[in-house]
């Protein structure tokens, strides 16, 4: 309680902000899970207005505006490159607590009227002499050279040094064309002479390893030599292209690999050299460990980090956090053997008026037993957002006395509030759809004080259709000419509009109307969980810091039970899932558009997240792995791999943002949301072209910024000191003086 009463005392005396300032400036920051390099298109942003509104003040201010537009039609509102860690080129084994380096390269496709051929060029640096240490473990990204990247996308843009010295991994000496391993990997196969065609640069003959972990492609025909390494948990499908009778001409046999950040790669084999079997056989493999009963390379990854990411996050300190328990709010572990809820996680807290058995009763009326439970509650008004699953209505319109009640529990539990909202994500034509699934929504004639609203957001299969569409207008070629009808065409940013829409609904019902509020779609683990999290995003300061971000991920996404392995395919060959969807690359693209608005109030970078989206497929780290907390506990997540927080807490100098302000940490961010104020994050979805990457490392001015920043902090201090200091010294005479 008095905890609760310090945080609501700050969130009182400090500006409550709908803060619109201009996009914030891009930054590649080269740390240990990414490397982001590249040369800079043309691109302008303007800036928008700030606007604070105090929250002990009556009336709450109104937002101004951010927009962002661009004059380079081939990007969104600013051009970025592609991220990518860097490799070890030094001789010995890569010290502990350094994570492996994958670095991406851009390719063109076997047969150039394939429309999906896209590419992600790539290349590691490795300078000669004294050994560098590897740059990250990141899953796919792509790389190119710190140094001079000149308009005119020369090879050299987009290739890296790498030393032509023998290095050695541990007390084996490697081969000049065989790839140091990160801690756990094994080399499966090598094939020689292969050609990789790339859309940018043109062919590369080379090598192409393949490992329990990663494929490896190095060219020694440029100088720096060109290199391409992919996590194999990115790869989608694998295809073979031509035939041993049927091929004709230069490059028309070998392979292609469909990836699932928007990217092709194809290589072509001699057919002499019998070597695509191989390589396409481990391929499979490896790539799909799932489909071939083998496990995730997570669980042979044993790297060491400084900080041990599994223990950022535990749910009874959060829940403590945030004031818990109180009166009307109790915890519980009802659900401690997954009995009740087998997707939910064990620890929830509920309405304290609600009896265990009334738990038991509410989760037979709520799909797959999801019943509303807290995910937030204000601090000065007690007005809380929940999370379930629709209730199992039906045709008939069956009605449950015991749910009924819940909702109005959870109402009673906020005293300045007599009424009640409930968000349904989906369209109200899907909702009343659903009743003939035996699902449904809230009726207002059974649920007194409360009404029911519809955030129209599409389902998960409209949603892959939306980034399918995408990956075609970003891959491997931006037609600048018809860019925007062509965006326009996918409806990605329409959809990324709806999401934050219902998202800054919910928090205003929250912290201007002080009304609590209930938020479901079908079966609570997509367009929920998108919700929720980004509303808390918008509300509560300790999420936009680097370990509170975690802290949200870790509650709302895993272990509320989002389907990470059906929705991202996790080593699974079956590409055509109708499970699979973006659902969690959405919502990070959110978070991105509210961080471009307000640059001033999030700890991190948007490197941080593109560092996060790369391991979401990576398979590198157990945290994305299976699709609910009971899973993870039954596999040994914990104890068997190594966490992705660990890379990011170990590193948190490499993803922090030089213009955070702290004082920002006691606001509310009310976002803009219409469509001229939204544009493509296009240094995620653009970065493997040459031509959208910034001609300087943005990363190292941030560095930078931080240092003269922490001196002008020191010095600030000095500076009060030294006035206290004088003041007391002086005030005796002052009232000598007087007197």
């Amino acid at each position: 309680m008095a905890a609760r009463g310090q945080r609501s005392a700050k969130r009182r005396s400090g500006c409550f902000l709908v803060m619109f300032s201009g996009v914030k400036p891009d930054k590649r920051s080269k740390v240990k899970g990414i490397t982001q390099l590249g040369s800079r298109s043309s691109s302008s942003s303007s800036h928008s207005s700030n606007s604070n509104t105090t929250r002990s003040n009556s009336s709450s201010g109104s937002g101004g505006s951010s927009s962002s537009s661009s004059n380079n039609k081939g990007g969104g509102c600013k051009s970025h490159s592609g991220s990518s860690s860097g490799s070890s080129s030094g001789s010995g084994s890569p010290p502990a607590g350094t994570p492996p380096h994958t670095q991406m390269a851009s390719h063109e496709s076997l047969n150039s009227e394939s429309k999906s051929s896209s590419l992600n060029s790539k290349l590691g640096h490795e300078s000669g002499g004294s050994p560098s240490p590897p740059k990250s473990a990141c899953s796919s990204t792509s790389t190119t050279s710190t140094d001079h990247h000149h308009t005119n996308h020369q090879v050299s843009h987009v290739l890296t040094a790498t030393s032509k010295m023998t290095v050695r991994d541990g007390s084996r000496t490697l081969r000049p064309d065989e790839p140091p391993l990160v801690p756990g990997e094994q080399l499966e196969g090598t094939a020689r002479e292969v050609t990789y065609l790339c859309p940018y640069v043109g062919p590369k003959k080379g090598t192409l390893s393949v490992t329990n972990y990663r494929l490896i492609f190095r060219s020694p025909e440029t100088d720096p030599p060109f290199e391409l390494e992919v996590p194999l948990g990115v790869v989608s499908r694998i295809e073979k292209v031509g035939g041993a009778n049927t091929s004709r001409g230069e490059n028309s046999y070998g392979i292609e690999i469909f990836c699932k950040d928007i990217r092709n790669l194809r290589f072509a084999h001699k057919q002499e050299n019998h070597s695509r079997r191989m390589v396409t056989e481990k391929l499979l493999q490896y790539a799909f460990p799932a489909s071939h009963k083998l496990p995730f390379f997570a669980f042979g990854y044993n790297e060491q980090y400084q900080e041990r990411g599994w223990s950022v996050y535990e749910p009874i300190a959060e829940l403590k956090r945030q004031g818990l328990p109180t009166e009307s709010w109790r915890i519980t572990r009802i659900n401690e053997q997954y009995e009740l809820c087998e997707t939910y996680p064990a620890v929830w807290a509920v309405p304290a008026a609600a009896s265990d058995n009334d738990l038991r009763n509410v989760a037979a009326f709520r799909s797959r037993g999801r019943i509303p439970v807290l995910s937030w509650i204000h601090p000065e008004s007690q007005a809380t957002i929940t999370r379930c699953a629709q209730p199992l209505v039906g045709v008939s319109g069956k009605r449950s006395r015991d749910d009924e009640a819940y909702i109005q529990h959870i109402m009673d539990a906020n005293a300045q509030s007599h009424k009640i909202f409930i968000m349904d994500a989906r369209p109200s034509v899907n909702a009343v759809a659903n009743k003939a699934k035996g699902g449904g929504y809230e009726s207002e004639d059974a649920y007194q004080n409360a009404e029911v609203q519809f955030l129209d957001i599409h389902n998960i299969h409209v949603m892959r259709e939306s980034l399918r569409k995408l990956q075609e207008v970003c891959y491997p070629h931006i037609d600048n000419s018809h860019w925007l009808s062509n965006l326009e065409a996918t409806h990605w940013l329409d959809h990324i509009r709806c999401v934050l829409s219902g998202a800054l609904r919910i928090a205003d019902k929250v912290e201007s109307h002080k009304t609590s509020v209930v938020v479901h779609c079908s079966d609570g683990w997509d367009r929920t969980a998108q919700l929720t999290a980004l509303s808390m995003l918008m509300l509560d300061g300790y999420y936009r810091t680097i370990p509170g971000f975690a802290v949200l991920l870790e509650k709302e996404w895993l272990s509320f039970g989002h389907k990470f392995a059906q929705r991202v395919g996790h080593g699974d060959d079956r590409h055509q899932d109708a499970d699979r969807s973006p659902v969690f690359l959405q919502f990070v693209d959110c978070v991105w558009q509210i961080l471009k608005q307000f640059p001033h109030a999030f700890q991190f970078t948007e490197d941080m997240l593109i560092t996060i989206l790369d391991h979401l497929y990576s398979c590198l780290f157990g945290t994305f792995l299976y699709n609910s907390e009971r899973e993870r506990i039954e596999k040994e997540v914990k104890t068997k791999t190594v966490s992705l927080w660990s890379l990011i807490l170990s590193n948190k100098a490499d993803f922090e943002n030089p213009l955070y302000s702290a004082n920002t940490k006691h606001h509310v961010l009310f976002p803009r949301t219409s469509m001229r104020h939204l544009c493509l994050w296009d240094k995620y979805y653009c970065r493997w072209n040459p031509s959208m990457r910034q001609q300087e490392p943005v990363h190292i001015r941030y560095k930078e910024l931080l240092h003269v920043k922490e001196q002008l902090e020191k010095h600030v201090d000095e500076l009060r000191k030294e006035l206290a200091a004088r003041q007391t010294h002086d005030s005796p005479r002052v009232a000598s003086a007087i007197v």
